[in-house]
């Protein structure tokens, strides 16, 4: 064995005639090279000891990994005719980068082509799954809207797309689409490649947010993983975290937030070891944040590091005008999804949908949607028309459409419609009318009971 100056102990295997071997310090000088490496590059050992390694080979991997501290394996190294399978693995001890060890394997001692393309296949199966688990599924593209307010909000983004450091708050109701811009600026910025993490605050119990968000050592807690687990932060390496609904986030773990947004670094739970990430942080509420922060709810300092860039999505009854196009946009794609075959919608249906209010936003314009569809295509009709809007149909004394009804209100309401249209369709037969719902009959008596519907047509 040999003792280098990093330390390193290096044992005679190294001069096997089957690999290469070369350790190279954090200064990218060469201290170790192995004698079949020296036979390669047909040099003696005098002429690459001490000597700057890019001098050497001037294609190093070596002073890449030397700089990012990051291993780069199983990349092709040809070099004076021989073909190898090289890996370049950085030393480090005590969290210090001390140099690089690279070594290589002649693809000739085995059938190593063949068996290293297998691998790249497999791998790149398991990377794309692993992007499609964690990738952005919407553009611009989709964010239907014609309207002046709609299209600012989509010109401002796009110029937030471009710049893939600044941090983007995006403010609006419930379900005016938050998140399918959130989407569309990673989509559309040139962190695209890499992951994009959603994380939805409200739904994260308090005690495991941190856990959630930073990650975990082994031991670190009560049930923590063999092994550890990585943040969603870590995850979030060099592409984009979504945090849905900060608004809901206690005021512990702002802190904890506006530190990771000041030093851009963080621990794992149980861990006095830093990790260092590049991350767009995007951050979504339907939360008045100042309200909050006058309330003492919500850290003003953290406000201020979240609202580099703020989008403010209109409500739906603010562009109403956009109702013909997001019809048209969402009926095919609902189509897919129900398995129907609606085409298209009435004018007249299109100007009930207008004047309603939406409180639910686009959400509630899908949900409506769904309804109508499905009733449209029970009656074989393949336009939707006021008839099958009828749930909507609440007015005020002016004659304009209000949102009166609650979601449960309006479920019992097309519930009911259902079952006066599937006894119709059997002509009141108890039997067929359970059967095609895929129900009991008992059950069904007990619906009809419960909305006032008459067992026979009387």
């Amino acid at each position: 064995m040999r003792v280098l100056e990093t330390g390193l102990l290096v044992n005679e295997v190294l001069d096997t005639n089957a690999m290469t071997a070369l350790i190279v310090c954090k200064n990218g000088t060469v201290v170790f090279i192995n004698k079949t490496y020296l036979h390669i590059l047909g040099k003696e050992e005098e002429e690459v000891i001490g000597k700057y390694i890019g001098d050497i080979t001037p294609e190093t991997r070596t002073l890449t990994v030397i700089k990012t501290g990051k291993a780069i394996v199983g990349y092709n190294w040809s070099i004076n005719g021989y073909n190898m399978i090289a890996c370049s693995l950085p030393l480090i001890r005590n969290g210090k980068l001390l140099g690089c060890f690279a070594y290589s394997l002649f693809m000739d001692i085995w059938d190593a082509k063949d068996l290293v393309d297998n691998l790249m296949t497999e791998l790149n199966m398991y990377r794309d799954e692993v992007r499609n688990l964690h990738s952005a599924r919407y553009t611009f593209a989709e964010i239907i809207g014609q309207a002046p307010n709609i299209q600012d909000v989509k010109i401002l983004a796009q110029k937030a797309a471009l710049h893939p450091s600044i941090t983007v708050l995006i403010r609006g109701e419930s379900g005016t689409g938050k998140e399918l811009f959130a989407h569309a600026i990673h989509r559309a910025s040139n962190r695209s490649r890499m992951s994009f993490i959603r994380v939805n605050c409200a739904a994260i119990p308090e005690h495991l947010l941190e856990a959630e968000l930073f990650g975990y050592e082994e031991g670190a807690f009560t049930g923590a993983r063999k092994g550890g687990s990585p943040g969603k932060f870590e995850l979030a390496n060099g592409g984009t975290i979504f945090l849905d609904e900060i608004g809901e986030m206690s005021l512990t773990m702002q802190s904890k937030l506006l530190v990771f947004l000041q030093e851009r670094e963080f621990e794992r739970l149980g861990s006095h070891d830093p990790i260092r990430v590049n991350v767009r942080v995007i951050a979504a509420t339907n939360r008045n944040l100042e309200e909050m922060i006058s309330q003492q709810k919500f850290r003003e300092d953290l406000y201020y590091r979240l609202n580099v860039l703020s989008l403010d999505i209109p409500p739906l009854r603010d562009h109403v005008e956009d109702i013909p196009q997001l019809v048209k946009y969402l009926i095919p794609k609902l189509n897919v999804d129900l398995k129907t075959n609606v085409t298209s919608m009435s004018d007249e249906a299109i100007t009930l949908l207008s004047q309603y209010n939406w409180p639910g936003n686009i959400r509630e314009l899908i949900n409506v949607l769904q309804r109508a569809i499905i009733l449209a295509d029970m009656g074989d009709d393949d336009t939707i028309t006021t008839k099958q809007l009828c749930f909507m149909q609440v007015k005020n004394e002016s004659g304009k459409t209000v949102s009166s009804h609650t979601l449960k209100s309006l479920i019992k309401d097309y519930e009911r419609q259902i079952l006066i249209k599937v006894l119709e369709e059997t002509n009141y037969n108890k039997t067929k009318a359970a059967n095609i719902l895929d129900i009991d009959l008992s059950w069904l008596y007990k619906k009809l009971k419960q909305y006032g519907i008459p067992p026979d047509n009387a």
